[in-house]
Protein backbone atom coordinates (compact mmCIF):
# COMPACT_ATOMS: atom_id res chain seq x y z
CA UNK A 1 0.00 0.00 0.00
CA UNK A 2 1.49 3.33 -1.06
CA UNK A 3 1.59 6.44 1.09
CA UNK A 4 -1.26 8.01 -0.89
CA UNK A 5 -3.36 4.88 -0.55
CA UNK A 6 -2.80 4.79 3.20
CA UNK A 7 -3.64 8.48 3.45
CA UNK A 8 -6.86 8.08 1.46
CA UNK A 9 -7.78 4.99 3.47
CA UNK A 10 -7.14 6.26 7.01
CA UNK A 11 -7.86 10.00 6.82
CA UNK A 12 -11.66 9.83 6.43
CA UNK A 13 -11.91 7.21 9.16
CA UNK A 14 -9.83 9.21 11.63
CA UNK A 15 -11.60 12.46 10.75
CA UNK A 16 -14.96 10.71 11.20
CA UNK A 17 -14.00 9.58 14.68
CA UNK A 18 -12.83 13.10 15.58
CA UNK A 19 -16.03 14.62 14.18
CA UNK A 20 -18.21 12.13 16.08
CA UNK A 21 -16.36 12.91 19.33
CA UNK A 22 -16.74 16.64 18.64
CA UNK A 23 -20.51 16.24 18.17
CA UNK A 24 -20.77 14.06 21.27
CA UNK A 25 -19.06 16.76 23.28
CA UNK A 26 -22.04 19.07 22.66
CA UNK A 27 -24.37 16.65 24.44
CA UNK A 28 -22.66 17.29 27.77
CA UNK A 29 -24.70 20.46 28.27
CA UNK A 30 -27.76 18.37 29.23
CA UNK A 31 -26.33 17.88 32.71
CA UNK A 32 -26.91 21.56 33.50
CA UNK A 33 -30.69 21.30 33.28
CA UNK A 34 -31.38 17.79 34.59
CA UNK A 35 -34.05 17.36 37.24
CA UNK A 36 -34.04 13.58 37.48
CA UNK A 37 -32.01 10.68 36.22
CA UNK A 38 -34.67 9.69 33.70
CA UNK A 39 -34.90 13.13 32.09
CA UNK A 40 -31.13 13.34 32.05
CA UNK A 41 -30.77 9.99 30.29
CA UNK A 42 -33.52 10.83 27.81
CA UNK A 43 -31.98 14.21 27.01
CA UNK A 44 -28.55 12.62 26.64
CA UNK A 45 -29.99 10.03 24.24
CA UNK A 46 -31.77 12.69 22.17
CA UNK A 47 -28.63 14.84 21.96
CA UNK A 48 -26.53 11.83 20.95
CA UNK A 49 -28.92 10.48 18.31
CA UNK A 50 -26.93 12.04 15.41
CA UNK A 51 -23.75 10.66 16.99
CA UNK A 52 -25.23 7.16 17.16
CA UNK A 53 -26.33 7.38 13.52
CA UNK A 54 -22.87 8.57 12.44
CA UNK A 55 -21.22 5.74 14.39
CA UNK A 56 -23.39 3.23 12.52
CA UNK A 57 -22.54 4.93 9.22
CA UNK A 58 -18.83 4.83 10.07
CA UNK A 59 -18.98 1.12 10.90
CA UNK A 60 -20.69 0.37 7.59
CA UNK A 61 -18.41 2.65 5.57
CA UNK A 62 -15.25 1.15 7.02
CA UNK A 63 -15.53 -1.49 4.29
CA UNK A 64 -17.98 0.21 1.90
CA UNK A 65 -16.61 3.68 1.28
CA UNK A 66 -19.46 4.72 -1.00
CA UNK A 67 -21.85 4.52 1.97
CA UNK A 68 -19.63 6.92 3.89
CA UNK A 69 -19.28 9.23 0.91
CA UNK A 70 -23.02 9.55 0.36
CA UNK A 71 -23.94 9.61 4.05
CA UNK A 72 -21.47 12.26 5.19
CA UNK A 73 -22.24 14.54 2.25
CA UNK A 74 -25.96 14.14 2.91
CA UNK A 75 -25.40 14.78 6.63
CA UNK A 76 -23.65 18.07 5.82
CA UNK A 77 -26.44 19.09 3.44
CA UNK A 78 -29.10 18.11 5.98
CA UNK A 79 -27.45 20.24 8.66
CA UNK A 80 -27.38 23.28 6.36
CA UNK A 81 -31.01 22.65 5.34
CA UNK A 82 -32.16 22.43 8.97
CA UNK A 83 -30.34 25.66 9.79
CA UNK A 84 -32.02 27.38 6.86
CA UNK A 85 -35.40 26.26 8.15
CA UNK A 86 -34.56 27.68 11.59
CA UNK A 87 -33.44 30.97 10.05
CA UNK A 88 -36.60 31.21 7.93
CA UNK A 89 -38.72 30.77 11.07
CA UNK A 90 -36.89 33.68 12.68
CA UNK A 91 -35.12 31.53 15.28
CA UNK A 92 -31.67 32.70 14.31
CA UNK A 93 -29.75 35.14 12.19
CA UNK A 94 -27.74 34.77 9.02
CA UNK A 95 -24.61 34.29 11.15
CA UNK A 96 -25.86 30.78 11.95
CA UNK A 97 -24.88 29.81 8.41
CA UNK A 98 -21.30 30.59 9.36
CA UNK A 99 -21.68 28.15 12.25
CA UNK A 100 -22.75 25.48 9.81
CA UNK A 101 -19.23 25.49 8.39
CA UNK A 102 -17.99 23.89 11.62
CA UNK A 103 -20.20 20.85 11.06
CA UNK A 104 -20.93 20.66 7.35
CA UNK A 105 -17.47 21.40 5.92
CA UNK A 106 -15.75 18.53 7.78
CA UNK A 107 -18.65 16.27 6.77
CA UNK A 108 -18.17 17.25 3.11
CA UNK A 109 -14.41 16.66 3.33
CA UNK A 110 -14.91 13.26 4.97
CA UNK A 111 -17.49 12.31 2.34
CA UNK A 112 -15.15 13.37 -0.46
CA UNK A 113 -12.26 11.37 1.01
CA UNK A 114 -14.50 8.30 1.34
CA UNK A 115 -15.44 8.84 -2.32
CA UNK A 116 -11.78 8.98 -3.34
CA UNK A 117 -11.12 5.74 -1.46
CA UNK A 118 -14.09 4.10 -3.16
CA UNK A 119 -12.92 5.24 -6.61
CA UNK A 120 -9.40 4.00 -5.92
CA UNK A 121 -10.75 0.55 -5.01
CA UNK A 122 -13.14 0.51 -7.95
CA UNK A 123 -10.56 1.18 -10.69
CA UNK A 124 -8.65 -2.14 -10.36
CA UNK A 125 -11.96 -4.05 -10.42
CA UNK A 126 -13.04 -2.25 -13.56
CA UNK A 127 -9.75 -3.08 -15.27
CA UNK A 128 -10.16 -6.77 -14.37
CA UNK A 129 -13.70 -6.79 -15.71
CA UNK A 130 -12.61 -5.06 -18.92
CA UNK A 131 -9.77 -7.54 -19.32
CA UNK A 132 -12.14 -10.51 -18.83
CA UNK A 133 -14.58 -8.97 -21.29
CA UNK A 134 -11.85 -8.57 -23.91
CA UNK A 135 -10.77 -12.18 -23.40
CA UNK A 136 -14.38 -13.30 -23.72
CA UNK A 137 -14.82 -11.30 -26.94
CA UNK A 138 -11.57 -12.65 -28.43
CA UNK A 139 -12.68 -16.23 -27.78
CA UNK A 140 -15.81 -15.80 -29.89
Amino acid sequence: MTKVSRFIYWTPRILSIIMILFLAMFSLDVFDSCNSLLTCLLALFMHNLPVIILIIVLIISWKREIVGAVSFILAGLLYIFLLLIQISKGQGGWFMLLWSIQISLPAFIIGFLFYLGWRKKKKPRLRKKQKKYKQYKSQK
